[in-house]
């Protein structure tokens, strides 16, 4: 790792005009004598005393956090956890804003990555703008306890569990995550120490009692006999991230889109409980499948839109779903064993797609890592043809890079929804439907 040159600023305070909210990391643009500050914490239109937390006298930015808010914005509210603020836990970015506030930042944020990167304007992109609540409107200062898979980092000075601080390593300790499940609370995970553990993650089944933790011991150490507050199971990674069963079973059963779901060994899938059906939803709704159609599934996962789109398509429809991660098409072939018209293979998509044979389809959803798709596998998707193309994405910026892609190759986003689905962070969920271009 290189050493910055120049000399350190961390811990110089300047008084700052915050400006816009920026994608990523829960911050917005100040400047201060011509520099860029990414500041935390703070909220656009504020007045803040900013604390620089990274940078030199040679950076071409610096890191800080608002450490005094001098004119406060009208959705600036006290943030309900204690363990929220200034060099304490980095997991909530937004827990100083109300609900509204929250939605009001994330929806600029696509507004701008679209601008930016795909030369979109909402209406353009067939957006209405909106950021759309989960479980309806929370008033000001509740904090909502969605949050089903929890990673906990346990201090080697006190074996007690926490959150890792922003862009740390060091920990803070936690006797309670405010946006964790209630199934994680009850585990009782915070209330006892971890000795010869590193790491602690916490797996809340939905639609089912199921519990799961995880855990990651020090190299060379001995686990400690796990006693918990609820019926539990157990398992541990190695040091060559290979999973072993200590107690009850390696994997959860979720319930979601008409079905009970196989999820192995911390394996993906969305933490908030009401995402699955969201999604699903949002992507049949958009692609509207037809009796007899074919249709693509990639970075399928556990097999979750495999499955609802083979229940439209019918028998007479197919559906292949690719996923690189191996236990997780052990689970999607599982999970669809039941469907003779769904085949789920195990490569990188963008490996194994041109390999298909496949050269036309009806329908494409691809729900790929927050890096997006990118050039070349959208650039083989356009080929295919496909009359609707659903994209879930995580990430904003990745999205509208993605959606430029795409239009170069002929194809437009006739609609698109914002989720969300990640109160307190700066995270939220996108569905885009995309059709070929006219003429």
């Amino acid at each position: 790792m290189r050493t910055p040159s120049g000399d350190p600023l961390v811990g110089e305070r300047y008084e700052v005009e915050v400006g816009p909210v920026a994608h990523g990391g829960g911050h917005c643009v100040a400047r201060h004598e011509g520099r860029v500050l990414f500041v935390r914490h703070a909220l656009p239109g504020e007045r803040v005393v900013a604390e620089v937390t990274e940078g030199t006298t040679t950076s071409r930015f610096l890191r800080a956090d608002a450490v005094e808010v001098l004119e406060p914005s009208k959705d600036r509210i006290a943030a309900p956890c204690p363990f929220s603020g200034p060099g304490k836990c980095g997991g909530c970015d937004w827990q100083h804003v109300t609900p509204g506030g929250q939605r009001k930042l994330k929806g600029q944020v696509l507004t701008e990555q679209l601008a930016k990167l795909a030369g979109l304007t909402p209406a353009e992109a067939g957006w209405d703008g909106s950021v759309e609540p989960i479980g309806g409107k929370l008033p000001a200062g509740e904090v909502p306890a969605w949050r089903t898979r929890v990673q906990y980092t346990v201090d080697p000075s006190t074996d007690r569990v926490g959150l890792r601080k922003h862009r740390s390593h060091d920990v803070q300790p936690i006797d309670r995550c405010l946006i964790a499940a209630e199934g994680i609370t009850e585990l009782g995970i915070e209330s006892r120490p971890w000795p010869g553990v590193a790491a602690v993650e916490a797996v809340a089944a939905t639609g089912s009692s199921d519990r799961q933790v995880i855990l990651r011991p020090v190299p060379g150490a001995q686990l400690p006999l796990v006693e918990l507050d609820q019926p539990v199971s157990i398992s541990r990674v190695d040091e060559q991230d290979l999973f072993h069963r200590v107690h009850g079973r390696t994997f959860v059963r979720e319930r979601a889109a008409g079905r009970t779901w196989r999820v192995s060994d911390g394996g993906f899938w969305q933490i908030h409980p009401q995402a699955p059906d969201i999604l699903v939803d949002a992507v049949l709704d958009g692609l509207d499948p037809q009796w007899g159609e074919m249709a693509l599934d990639l970075y399928c996962g556990v097999g979750l839109f495999a499955g609802a789109l083979a229940d439209r398509v019918g028998e007479e429809g197919a559906v292949l779903g690719i996923e690189s991660g191996k236990q997780a098409v052990l689970d999607a072939r599982h999970n669809l064993a039941a469907l003779e018209n769904v085949r789920i293979e195990c490569d990188r998509v963008e490996s194994l797609l041109p390999r298909t044979g496949i050269t036309a389809t009806d329908l494409i959803v691809l729900d790929p890592p927050r890096s997006g798709a990118g050039r070349e596998t959208v650039a083989h998707l356009v080929g295919l043809s496909a009359r609707r193309i659903a994209y879930v994405a995580c990430d904003p910026a990745a999205l509208a890079r993605d959606l430029a892609f795409f239009r170069e190759g002929g194809y437009r986003p006739v609609s698109l929804r914002a989720f969300d689905l990640f109160p307190m962070t700066h995270h939220f969920e996108c569905v885009a439907i995309l059709e070929p271009i006219a003429g």
